[in-house]
């Protein structure tokens, strides 16, 4: 079945509000809004729509005088996937991330190619040598980038340089997979993980994505409700709950209590709104929103 709703540039939360700021204002904001009919595609009861396996890292630089900032990449307009969105680094889970996983058998398999993927993309996307278990030698960073834009084996760069993963680094924060009938559907596996200390700057790599930096999950909700940035509608769901931490420990402590359950949104009548909603009891401060506002990658 297909649903044609109207897509402005601001997202509004369409349950009472968990962070700051009053509904009031969020409203105000929505109603300066404007946009064209876009249709979204339902699987059928009981369909499952192909899914590609898919890993993204939220890096936490932790700071003294606030909360912490998150690593996020602004991708290209012209990307099919979320074009012109902010994110989280990541990408699909490939073979060669799975050929990696087998080193590391005391984690679920495909839990471990997905580590691997994070880690992989995060350095590809912005440089960063998050997972690693020793610090790269001189000059390999830059190399690896390289390599691994002309898609040369992460495996082979490893093993070339002596280096090794330390997986542990990464932990289990959500699991997003959507069942609507878009271009692509992503089961997206997403992880916690602390910045280095010696962290390197973040160099955007200026082929899928067109930004690179660093802000506040909080700071990262109010330029979406300005109009500044497009934050899509699962990113905008983990941007608030990440917003509730004031340290990354405090991050941890969360995603170790709080159960990783597959997130699959899905469409819902409230009298005369539709809403697009995901379940409670995972960690979200705000599980619905109005399909007035919500944001999706195909948009």
């Amino acid at each position: 079945m297909s649903i044609a709703f109207v897509s402005p540039l601001r997202a509004l939360p369409a349950c009472p509000l968990a962070l700051a700021g009053s509904r009031q204002a969020y409203q105000a904001i929505a109603d300066k809004g404007s946009g064209a009919a876009v249709n979204i595609d339902m699987a059928e009861a009981g369909e499952t729509v192909p899914a590609i396996p898919a890993a993204t890292l939220v890096l936490f630089r932790e700071r003294a005088d606030g909360p912490p900032e998150l690593l996020l990449v602004e991708r290209s307009k012209g990307m099919v996937f979320a074009g012109g969105a902010i994110v989280f680094p990541g990408g699909r889970v490939d073979a060669d991330d799975h050929h990696l996983a087998s080193r590391h058998s005391h984690i679920e398999a495909e839990c471990a190619a997905a580590r691997i993927a994070a880690i992989r993309e995060t350095i590809e996307e912005s440089g960063v040598p998050v997972g690693l278990a020793s610090a790269p030698p001189s000059g390999w960073l830059e190399e690896a980038r390289k390599a691994l834009h002309a898609r040369e084996k992460f495996s082979a760069l490893l093993d070339a340089a002596d280096l090794a993963l330390d997986l542990e680094a990464l932990i289990p924060f959500a699991r997003w997979r959507p069942n609507f009938k878009e271009t692509r559907v992503f089961d997206t596996r997403f992880y916690i993980a602390r910045a280095p200390d010696d962290l390197p700057e973040a160099i955007v790599d200026a082929t899928e994505n067109v930004r690179t930096f660093w802000d506040s999950a909080q700071a990262t909700i109010e330029a979406a409700l300005r109009g500044d940035v497009h934050v899509i509608f699962p990113t905008h769901r983990n941007l608030e709950r990440l917003a509730l931490f004031n340290t990354f420990e405090e991050a941890r402590a969360h995603a170790e209590t709080v159960p990783v359950e597959t997130v699959t949104p899905w469409v819902e009548k409230d009298g005369e709104n539709i809403f697009l909603c995901i379940p409670e009891g995972l960690g979200y401060p705000i599980t619905r929103e109005s399909m007035k506002t919500a944001k999706r990658a195909g948009d």
